[in-house]
């Protein structure tokens, strides 16, 4: 008979595969910017915000924080690298002003993580409750980045198109949710289940507002082309969107633990 630890070791593997899917999802942004020699309008937010929220997973995953969950920091551990080579990247090529500020956020999450990482281990002695201090900042991130596509789907519900949605990004973040709250569930885990539960919603979301207003899209897109109009998705080809390029980094956001 299968036990529920081979079970859970194979899902959690399954969702290790599918977030460095999603973390390297911004490749071909990155490679836009690299030709470019100029970051343009793509915002760093989201590689900050993911930066951030790996760090709190990896320091989670610690066996002197939650044991038995190599699968938690590995996965994490790699995010974190594929966030700082995107950072690196937005630092070679952004100008004096977005240079300094994406170095002071970095510098303040990592001031955070020391921080909190110093006050738990010194201070909290049991695994069980360095857990509930530690996943509780985690739920709190993790939840922030998956609702993060909420005004895009206001978007898509006020102008009834989802031209801007990537679906494939929707349907791996779907993926991953359900992964990782298969994973919480084997051997429950609270705080790995929350974030991903509700990322798994709104994932599916994003898939029923895709299937609703398809033909919509078509028909805006079909309408706009007959009159010669470039659309944003030009835009977003020549870097020139901030809107669109919002829409879409918020979709895109890289996963994680998730």
């Amino acid at each position: 008979m299968v036990s529920a630890n081979l079970v859970r070791t194979v899902v959690g593997i399954i969702g290790n595969v599918i977030s460095l899917l999603l973390f390297l999802s911004p490749v071909p942004t990155f490679v836009q910017i690299w030709r470019k020699k100029s970051v343009e309008q793509f915002s760093p937010a989201p590689y900050l915000a993911t930066l951030i929220n790996c760090m709190v997973w990896i320091l989670y995953g610690l066996p002197i924080v939650h044991p038995n969950s190599t699968l938690v920091w590995t996965i994490n551990g790699t995010g974190v690298a594929i966030e700082i080579v995107y950072l690196l990247l937005f630092l070679l090529y952004s100008d004096k002003k977005g240079r300094f500020k994406v170095l002071l956020i970095v510098l303040v999450e990592v001031i955070f993580i020391a921080l909190a990482a110093t006050l738990v281990l010194t201070l909290v002695h049991t695994t069980r409750k360095r857990t509930a201090i530690v996943g509780i900042v985690a739920v709190v991130f993790n939840t922030m980045m998956y609702a993060s596509p909420l005004s895009v789907m206001k978007t898509v519900i006020t102008t009834k198109s989802v031209e801007y949605m990537p679906i494939y990004i929707s349907l791996a973040s779907f993926a991953n949710g359900v992964a990782w709250s298969a994973y919480a569930l084997i051997k429950f885990d609270p705080f790995i289940l929350v974030p991903n539960g509700t990322g798994t919603l709104f994932a599916a979301t994003q898939l029923i507002l895709y299937a609703v207003y398809y033909r919509s899209t078509q028909r805006q897109i079909a309408a706009r082309q007959a009159r010669g109009d470039v659309g944003l998705s030009e835009m977003v080809v020549n870097g020139s969107s901030t809107k669109t390029n919002s829409s879409r980094n918020g979709l895109g956001s890289e996963g994680g633990l998730k």
